[in-house]
């Protein structure tokens, strides 16, 4: 890797797909499932990839690489916080980048701007809209005691941690100049979702 640090790569996967009703992480896009895509999206940019799921015995179904570790939540229960938190006390690298397992169309260049903006802060979060994306962002230890105060108090927003510690934040104007459709946050929720994402391929594979 040719990154300023190293980075290990995070994919949050315990989530419940109450909308879509099955394992979204299993369901295919362009030929290959959605936690495959985003695993080969991350392994060029990290020193390892792990994946947090809720319980241990949902990882056999995802078919994972011999080469990706598998942890299990910290605080289950926890939502996306004590995902972030669960991954970023495993992982061996000082920062991690954590992403959703459901973005079919992650771009490696806006995860290196990612990188590359991590000087002297603790997180660098994506701004879309004046919104905070936390499951697109990258995260150093620095943060894992603040997430931990948070869980043991009950506090699963992840919102409350952007004040805690230090942020730097990539907004719009710097996003578009990378990913003017913003495909690098599509996730997928509902079946529409997943017909809208495998349109995209039908049309042109997003680059």
């Amino acid at each position: 890797m040719s990154n300023s640090i190293q980075v290990s790569g995070v994919i949050l996967a315990g989530g419940v797909s109450q909308r879509l009703e099955k394992n979204k992480a299993l369901e295919r896009i362009g030929g290959k499932a959605l936690i495959e895509r985003v695993i080969e999206s991350l392994v060029p940019l990290t020193a390892e990839v792990m994946v947090v799921v809720a319980q241990p015995e949902q990882a056999p179904a995802l078919r994972l690489p011999p080469s990706v570790r598998v942890v299990s939540d910290r605080y289950p229960g926890g939502g996306s916080l004590g995902g972030i938190f669960t991954g970023l006390e495993a992982c061996a690298e000082p920062w991690s980048l954590v992403v959703a397992c459901d973005m079919p169309f992650l771009n490696r260049e806006l995860l290196c701007h990612l990188i590359g903006e991590s000087a002297n802060v603790d997180a660098v979060i994506p701004r879309l809209g004046g919104q905070p994306e936390p499951l697109h962002a990258l995260y150093s230890k620095t943060c894992l005691a603040p997430m931990e105060r948070m869980l043991r108090a009950g506090q699963l927003k992840i919102a409350p941690l952007f004040e805690a510690v230090r942020v730097r934040y990539v907004d719009e104007a710097a996003i578009d100049r990378i990913d003017p459709r913003h495909l690098s946050f599509f996730n997928i929720n509902t079946q529409a979702d997943l017909e809208e994402a495998r349109g995209y391929f039908r049309q042109k594979p997003p680059t």
